[in-house]
């Protein structure tokens, strides 16, 4: 005959039996979970062609493309985009356009992109970007666009503007006042999880991730929030206003350095490079940031030391009684030497005009394909 257990011995034993098999399926699911393959990384990022890269482009964003794109996981997918719908927020001559398309290409390959590894391609070629843009604006916020810099950046207006200021109504197109609704939707229809960007470029991913929020909450979660890759980019100045960064759009042509610029022109333009009144050499970006900015620039290419900060070659110029004219010469050797491979790849490149084409089609194909999969999924939420 069983003996029966006293009730309250009897449910100590069911609690004590329920806590091990809840301990067992815990010990379960978290082996399965470290077990199983994370998801791959996506990364994406652009450049708008409107002219040779330069070397604030270059240091800023450029080489990181390539770094990334050396170091990455194989599993890593990486895509690389020459914005050109994003060029014509503000005017652009249609044969200007149409070789700055070709160069920038040529100029990406010749700092070292892989067309096997990377998917590099030109914006206008895959036409889900601005469907995708559409489907954002409708879900985007006004009065979120209204604080974003970079139409009152093109504009040269106050950060404090409104679109609705009486003088600003009349300048502002759309196109320029919603190009942060096109930016988000270049990264959100290739679902990257990671964009690399500079610390003065977050402004644009974080409104990516609103527009990805506020389409999620209105059609259910299909599309990801990209997290900041912050790059270890440096920030090159004017050669001209050193208080201001290296920008094609600066009306002084000697004032940036471009990767594909001769020898000779890159001499020249850092020799009339705009320093101050002492003629010795010092690192402060503050005090003296046309002489500190060139100190960067040898830092970026010095091969005889690449872990050599700006500070430290100040150091070494000051002991051996370098003039600010010994620092541009040297600068110069520097970054001579540094751009040389590159110049010699994108002079290669132009010759071989079929190959640049061929990249940029087949690039177009693999980003097409890339971005479907995203719209077939956004057009099914939408009632498409």
């Amino acid at each position: 005959m069983l003996k029966s257990c006293p009730p309250r011995q009897m449910l100590q034993n069911v609690k004590s039996r329920i806590l091990q098999v809840t301990a067992s399926l815990n010990h379960v699911s978290k082996r399965h979970q470290s077990t199983r393959p994370s998801p791959p990384k996506i990364i994406f990022s652009g450049i708008q062609p409107t002219g040779i890269p330069h070397l604030g482009n270059y240091l800023g964003a450029l080489q990181n493309w390539v770094r990334l794109q050396d170091t990455a996981e194989s599993s890593t997918k990486l895509f690389y985009s020459i914005v050109d719908y994003h060029a014509i927020t503000i005017p652009q001559k249609r044969e200007e356009l149409k070789r700055w398309k070709k160069e920038s290409l040529a100029t990406l390959l010749a700092i070292g992109l892989d067309p096997e590894r990377s998917t590099v391609f030109h914006q206008s070629s895959v036409a889900a970007h601005t469907e995708l843009m559409w489907i954002l604006s409708c879900t985007a916020s006004m009065g979120y666009l209204s604080r974003m810099t970079q139409w009152k950046s093109k504009l040269s207006l106050e950060d404090d503007a409104s679109p609705l200021d009486g003088g600003i109504k009349s300048k502002l197109k759309l196109g320029l006042f919603s190009y942060p609704v096109l930016q988000a939707a270049d990264i959100l229809v290739h679902r990257a999880t990671h964009v690399p960007v500079g610390e003065d470029q977050t402004q644009h991913l974080e409104f990516a991730r609103e527009c990805a929020t506020n389409f999620n909450h209105a059609y259910g979660p299909h599309l990801i929030a990209p997290q900041t890759l912050l790059s270890p980019a440096k920030r090159v100045m004017s050669l001209q206003t050193p208080t201001q960064k290296m920008s094609k759009s600066h009306p002084s042509p000697i004032s940036r350095i471009r990767l594909t610029d001769s020898p000779n022109t890159i001499t020249k333009k850092i020799s009339s490079a705009l320093t101050d009144s002492q003629n010795a050499v010092s690192y402060s970006p503050s005090e003296r940031p046309g002489v500190s900015n060139l100190l960067t620039l040898w830092s970026s290419f010095d091969t005889q030391n690449p872990k050599r900060t700006p500070a430290q070659i100040a150091e070494e110029c000051k002991a051996k009684k370098f003039t600010l004219g010994d620092l541009k010469r040297e600068t110069a050797n520097a970054v001579n030497t540094g751009l040389e491979p590159i110049r010699k790849n994108y002079e290669r490149l132009l010759g071989d005009e079929g190959y640049v084409e061929d990249v940029a089609r087949k690039g177009g194909v693999k980003a097409r394909e890339n971005a479907e999969r995203t719209m077939v999924e956004v057009r099914e939420a939408v009632g498409f």
